[in-house]
């Protein structure tokens, strides 16, 4: 991915309905925002939710989602990603701006796991879009059941999005010591 920073002139519709904002202090990992928010717009098409769903990403540093983590699930470290579903998919009244969730995702972290995970930088940014904003559409893998289908889920929606990862997640070997995908979230 080529640019850092938030969406450009040229895709206003995904625009209109994700916002995008880099906070990170260190910006040494370069990740579209405008790609992003195509994924992300993508995904809320493919769950077949109205024009006027929106969303934000916000790219932070390490440190930033590691208390975020720490705050909302207890966990120790940097994570890849975080959703926050807002609105959820309950009724919403008609016409009304219907803000379904934020997502936090740490480049830093992406870079550090791609090679191992989805194979590269782009790719796993891609899935982490991707699985994301499935949870904001209250998609989850707490159960085994859930997590196969959840997986079944962002291999279509990745597909229908025409992106290709560069390595199988969700089969390939993870190395030792890595612990698997589920760890990971």
């Amino acid at each position: 991915m080529i640019d850092s920073g938030s969406v450009g002139h040229a895709d206003r519709v995904h625009a209109d309905r994700v916002q995008v904002c880099d906070q990170r202090l260190d910006q040494d990992v370069l990740v579209s925002g405008e790609e992003c928010a195509r994924l992300l717009a993508g995904v809320f098409d493919a769950e077949d939710l109205p024009a006027r769903a929106m969303a934000s990403i916000t790219f932070v540093d390490a440190d930033v989602i590691a208390e975020l983590a720490r705050t909302h699930l207890g966990h120790t470290g940097p994570t890849d990603v975080l959703s926050f579903p807002i609105d959820g998919r309950g009724p919403v009244v008609r016409d009304e701006p219907w803000v379904v969730g934020d997502l936090v995702l740490c480049p830093e972290v992406a870079a550090a796991q791609a090679a191992d995970h989805a194979g590269d930088l782009d790719s796993e940014v891609a899935l982490l879009v991707v699985h994301g904003g499935l949870h904001l559409c209250g998609w989850d893998h707490a159960s085994p059941e859930q997590q196969s289908a959840m997986w079944a889920r962002e291999r279509r929606v990745l597909d229908s999005l025409g992106v290709h990862l560069s390595a199988d997640p969700w089969t390939d070997p993870q190395p030792s010591g890595s612990g698997d995908r589920e760890d990971r979230r």
